[in-house]
């Protein structure tokens, strides 16, 4: 795990636990989001929330012991603002430049989910407003902003392309194989050359183990995740994988 991760979450945990208060970090990759899942807060629940469903960018939360998860709302840690574009279409990448144009560091901000003319920001309170203020362009299209409730937010459209197939184990070139319609020996020098990570970490080990819930990159095919592996398995032992793959 990152090792300055690991320390900004352990003295968030501590001060949680000093000041019987929820503390939390900013916006988190994937990859973050990944690594810490792993690591034991001692003392105190850990918990990640982007804002709403499936949100790729969360930030993790810190729940002093006389908080059940059951009652933390996120609503009064993270905010969400909409900005429409007038007479156009700007997209995820024009509306990101131009909110970190502003200065707006990267992790002060979670996912900006595109819907038509719209674009629906999940960020922190302590930038909403600077946001909302300065934030009337967007390329060279104006745009006008406003503050919604976290519930409005419209889940992130992630298609998948579903593919079943079978293998000897559930080893990562096998697995990678099948996900992208490769050979065998083809996913495994893909591995040995550093173009597959597992759960958002490069993996140069072919024999590496997989199963459900595992997220596999190469690079240049696309990413998907492991849907279910090893459920059932056919007459010859070969065991039957589900995987998704984004497009």
């Amino acid at each position: 795990m990152n090792e300055e991760l690991l320390r900004r979450a352990s003295d968030l945990a501590r001060r949680c636990r000093r000041g019987g208060s929820v503390t939390h970090t900013g916006f988190l990759t994937p990859a973050e989001v990944y690594a810490l899942s792993r690591w034991n807060a001692e003392d105190c629940e850990m918990l990640f929330h982007g804002g709403y469903e499936g949100a790729e960018r969360q930030a993790a939360f810190f729940l002093p012991e006389w908080m059940p998860a059951e009652d933390f709302d996120p609503a009064e840690y993270l905010c969400a603002l909409a900005f429409t574009a007038r007479f156009g279409t700007p997209g995820h990448r024009d509306y990101l430049g131009a909110a970190l144009g502003l200065g707006i560091e990267r992790a002060w901000l979670g996912d900006i989910v595109i819907e038509g003319e719209t674009a629906y920001f999940i960020c922190l309170p302590s930038v909403k407003e600077h946001l909302l203020l300065s934030l009337d362009h967007v390329g060279r299209w104006g745009v006008k902003g406003r503050e919604l409730p976290l519930d409005e937010v419209p889940a992130a459209k992630k298609e998948l392309r579903e593919r079943a197939f079978s293998v000897q184990s559930l080893r990562l070139d096998a697995v990678c194989a099948g996900m992208f319609s490769l050979s065998r020996s083809s996913a495994a020098q893909a591995v040995a050359e550093g173009l597959v990570t597992l759960n958002y970490s490069v993996c140069l080990k072919a024999d590496a183990p997989v199963g459900a819930g595992d997220v596999i990159s190469l690079r240049g095919k696309g990413k998907g995740e492991v849907l279910s592996a090893g459920d059932r398995s056919s007459k010859k032992g070969r065991l039957f994988v589900t995987t998704g793959v984004r497009v």
